[in-house]
């Protein structure tokens, strides 16, 4: 008897994110503390707080001198309207800080700590993420979902295709707008069954959600999280430049979609070409269930009234995360509301209703320990300060730069910073300050900086562990080298059109 040689297998998203937490934390000894000073605007009192890179603070008048004084070249108006509402760093402020490098046991205790603290500081995601899991569990015992995607998939049939450019069209135009990102982890349990039953995997799904929200972000137009504020921050009009952000955008969003449904026709026309075919069968019987065509329930007025309001509750969130300013626990109230809706007309016992909420809630569990650790590596990287350090690095490193040249290296400065700052808005406030002034330096306009610094980030998240694709891929029980091994053609593709533009950019 031989023993099998066992195969390699990719390791799991909590495997990959420990792994980069480690390495963060192995970086830190390497990168020196450091900090920018930085100024924030206080409504109250109509001043700024002026903190020095020791953490001393000071008050300055809320005044168009002292933003000049600082060499801030940004308009008072935006401070005041709220624009600008996170502290700015100050250029030529950077200072190297002789922070305490923690020894072996603190580095453990540190290491132990970032999950425990991302948990508490993402608690408002997870509630959603498990409250979102808790209505799935309970819509798919009532058969809704299953009668729902077989009446859907009589209407499609022959017109698969449709619902790749539909998806990612909609949600990119929802990043572009006002940056949905986050608030597509609950579009997963209702659309992958939807492309599985049309005869795609569910990389394609992934595929049409997640992308359409990174190209959305990537090619910001109005998001106010991203490129206003970094607009703003860098003294010019968000208008500047929209020209070639909306061919981005459109560029984008139809390469996305080309490729989506390329590899979706591949893997229809022959299911094996799939890159998770080895999971075929698990993510047909989690995601489909066990039951068969002739087995689908009916399609009765409860079971369509059920999904009526269930999609009912994304509307509602989008526009009130867009017109009302919602943030997670308004969504989580929603979704709320929307279970005890469903707990009187889903037919099901009190029991049966809570134990199906319970596992539903129960299958996304690991979804909320991801988004926890990934949020633990942002607060090594915020401990140790060394975000301030890079760009202060990059940033002399590109100062005798001109042209062509200078518009792509800046483009590779914002994706590695994207990696380290994952906030769209915490890195417009740290970053525009000290970079926009580099654009009149080399002789180019500023919006090339801001269509860098949204490019750059943008294509980043695609594939960025600290960002959502690890969360997105636990939702469809997808490891990450499958994702890289689908998305890194794309970015290749997206980045060279990206460098093309902002080349072109440097001209106009």
């Amino acid at each position: 008897m031989t023993d099998k040689k066992k195969r390699f297998t990719f390791p799991s998203a909590y495997t990959v994110i420990l792994l980069i937490l480690l390495a963060v934390m192995i970086l830190t000894y390497f990168i020196p503390a450091g900090k920018y000073a930085s100024l924030q605007y206080n409504t109250t009192q109509e001043n700024f707080t002026v903190v020095a890179p020791n953490g001393h603070e000071a008050t300055a008048p809320g005044t168009q001198a002292t933003l000049k004084k600082y060499h801030v070249n940004t308009d008072l108006a935006k401070f005041k309207d709220g624009s600008v509402y996170k502290p700015v760093a100050i250029p030529n402020t950077y200072q190297k800080l002789n922070q305490h490098k923690p020894n072996l046991f603190g580095a453990i205790k540190q290491f132990l700590n970032a999950p425990i603290q991302g948990l508490s500081e993402t608690i408002d995601i997870i509630t959603f993420v498990l409250i979102l899991g808790g209505i799935v569990g309970v819509v798919n015992k009532t058969g809704a979902f299953s009668a729902g995607m077989a009446a859907l998939s009589k209407r499609l049939k022959g017109k698969e295709a449709w619902l790749i450019v539909i998806v990612t069209s909609l949600i990119a135009l929802g990043g572009t707008t006002f940056g949905l990102a986050e608030e597509t982890i609950a579009f997963y349990p209702i659309l992958v069954p939807i492309f599985m039953a049309a005869g795609y995997d569910a990389l394609v799904a992934i595929a049409a959600i997640y992308l359409g929200s990174s190209i959305g972000t990537m090619a910001s137009t109005v998001n106010p999280f991203s490129v206003v504020i970094a607009s703003n921050t860098a003294g010019i009009s968000f208008t500047d430049g929209m020209g070639l952000r909306l061919v981005m955008l459109i560029l984008g969003t139809l390469i996305c979609i080309f490729y989506t449904i390329r590899y979706a026709e591949k893997v229809k026309r022959d299911p094996s070409q799939s890159l998770i075919y080895s999971q075929k069968k698990k993510l047909e019987k989690h995601f489909l269930g066990n039951s068969d065509a002739n087995e689908v329930p009916q399609f009765d007025f409860r079971k369509k009234l059920m999904l009526i309001i269930f999609a009912a509750g994304f509307v509602i969130m989008v526009f009130g995360v867009k017109e009302w300013g919602w943030l997670f626990n308004e969504i989580s109230s929603l979704f709320l509301a929307i279970t005890f809706i469903l707990a009187f007309i889903s037919g099901l016992s009190e029991k049966d209703f809570v134990s199906e909420f319970v596992a539903g809630a129960s299958d996304l569990l690991g979804v909320a320990l991801v988004i926890a650790l990934a949020r633990g590596v942002t607060i090594i990287m915020e401990q140790a300060q060394i975000s301030d350090t890079l760009l202060y690095w990059l940033s002399s490193g590109v100062s005798h730069m001109s042209g062509v040249i200078f518009s792509t290296v800046m483009f590779f400065v914002f994706i590695l910073l994207g990696f380290f700052i994952p906030s769209s808005s915490g890195l417009a406030v740290l970053s525009m300050p000290v970079m926009a002034p580099l654009a009149d330096v080399v002789g180019v306009n500023r919006d090339v900086i801001i269509s860098a610094y949204n490019w750059g980030q943008g294509i980043m998240s695609f594939i960025t562990p600290t960002g959502l694709v690890l969360a997105s891929l636990a939702m469809v029980h997808v490891t990450f080298d499958k994702w890289l091994k689908f998305v890194w053609p794309l970015m290749a593709i997206i980045g060279l059109l990206a460098i093309i533009l902002l080349g072109v950019s440097v001209y106009l």
